[in-house]
């Protein structure tokens, strides 16, 4: 068992490091403040490839493994959690366009996607549906050659900004079988957005709901079979939370930086407080919890791109374990700052602001506990950490 990172891998943490250093940290701030959908930048990444990372090649993407994706997006999230997280989002709505749409809609859209110049938002969370997604009810009913889409969907990143979205709706009897995916061009006549979300955290990204109102959209935008898309939909959450656990540790990993600078500088009753006692044992707990849980994180990556039978349980676990040491971490960085880590003079605020929500997305972290422990008490902790 070989932990040690490849020479492509180094090569696409350097080029993700210097992007991030450059693009996205100096503007971090500001796009918090302003609430800043930063396109510009996004668009740049496109140019790398990280807007299409693990979309298939032969759809224009960069066809990377989930690890070496999770790689770049920890480099991401350390210049802008933010901005690196709606990242995750469009690489996951777009990795489903290029694996499960047509030909012809992939060579209408993929190209404009993997580039950065068109933005994809994801839509699965309804008002009454959120982890439950077996229960949502937004509606597409088939009429000859289209689909008639009425409802709603909440909490969408990106929506109002972006380009195309990747909805999940019932187009049969209830229960998972009865769902469906369709690409559906964010302009479509009858469909309409909700206010912008006033936000704790992500302000670097909009947040709104989407309404649809007899929105007609081609059969043939559909993402494979009829009835496919709970599979299309519960493949996009293994990931996601792949994703967002990652955004975490990044986060968490320039917060642990700022926070060993500060208190070498710091100086409290003659001493640097990176001498006290209580700032190493805390110093160490950080350090030793974090580097926990970017182990968990890329052993569920790794699970998932070997296809593990477990991979779900992997990735329920990373979630939950590394969106609460990188909150807690962050905390702790923003702690050892003391009255300046309250002010918005310096990140530590932001950070903690921002990875709050990781312990809520792609299915709370209560839900992750049901999910493990479900498999734990269906085939045994002997199974479960084979």
């Amino acid at each position: 068992m070989d932990f040690s990172l490849n020479d492509d891998q180094k090569a696409f943490v350097e080029s993700a490091r210097a992007f991030s250093a450059g693009a996205l940290a100096p503007n971090a701030a500001k796009w918090d403040e302003e609430s800043i959908f930063a396109r510009e930048a996004l668009a740049s990444a496109g140019e790398l490839g990280f807007m299409g990372m693990y979309t298939p090649e032969e759809a224009g993407g960069l066809g990377l493994s989930r690890l070496d994706a999770s790689l770049i997006v920890e480099e991401l999230a350390r210049g802008c959690t933010a901005t690196a997280a709606f990242l995750t989002i469009h690489n996951m709505a777009t990795s489903m366009v290029g694996k499960y749409c047509s030909g012809a809609v992939i060579e209408q859209w993929c190209p404009d996607l993997v580039s950065g110049s068109k933005l994809a938002s994801y839509c699965l969370t309804e008002p009454g549906a959120g982890s439950d997604a077996a229960a949502l009810r937004t509606s597409a009913v088939r009429e000859g050659d289209e689909y008639v889409i009425n409802g709603s969907k909440v909490f969408i990143s990106g929506a109002g900004e972006t380009d195309v979205l990747v909805v999940m709706l019932r187009t049969g009897d209830p229960g998972p079988k009865g769902i469906s995916a369709l690409l559906v061009p964010a302009d479509a006549e009858g469909i309409s957005y909700g206010k912008k979300e006033d936000k704790m955290g992500w302000n670097a990204q909009p947040t709104r709901m989407v309404t649809f109102d007899n929105v007609r959209v081609p059969v043939a935008n559909r993402l494979g079979s009829e009835g496919q898309g709970f599979a299309i939909a519960m493949e996009g959450l293994d990931g996601g939370r792949i994703n967002i656990a990652t955004c975490s540790i990044g986060t968490a990993q320039q917060a642990l930086e700022e926070a060993v600078a500060y208190v070498q500088e710091r100086k409290q009753f003659g001493n640097a407080i990176a001498e006290f006692q209580a700032t190493q044992f805390k110093l160490a707990d950080m350090l030793t919890e974090l580097v926990a849980a970017r182990q968990m994180v890329r052993l569920a990556a790794s699970k998932l791109d070997h296809r593990d039978p477990q991979a779900t349980t992997y990735c329920a676990m990373a979630k939950r374990f590394a969106t609460d040491v990188g909150f807690n971490v962050c905390n702790d960085a923003l702690q050892l700052h003391g009255g300046y880590g309250y002010i918005r003079e310096y990140p530590l605020e932001r950070h903690v602001r921002d990875t709050r929500v990781h312990q809520i997305l792609e299915g709370t972290n209560e839900i992750m506990r049901v999910i493990v422990s479900r498999k734990l008490l269906m085939e045994g902790a002997l199974e479960v950490i084979k």
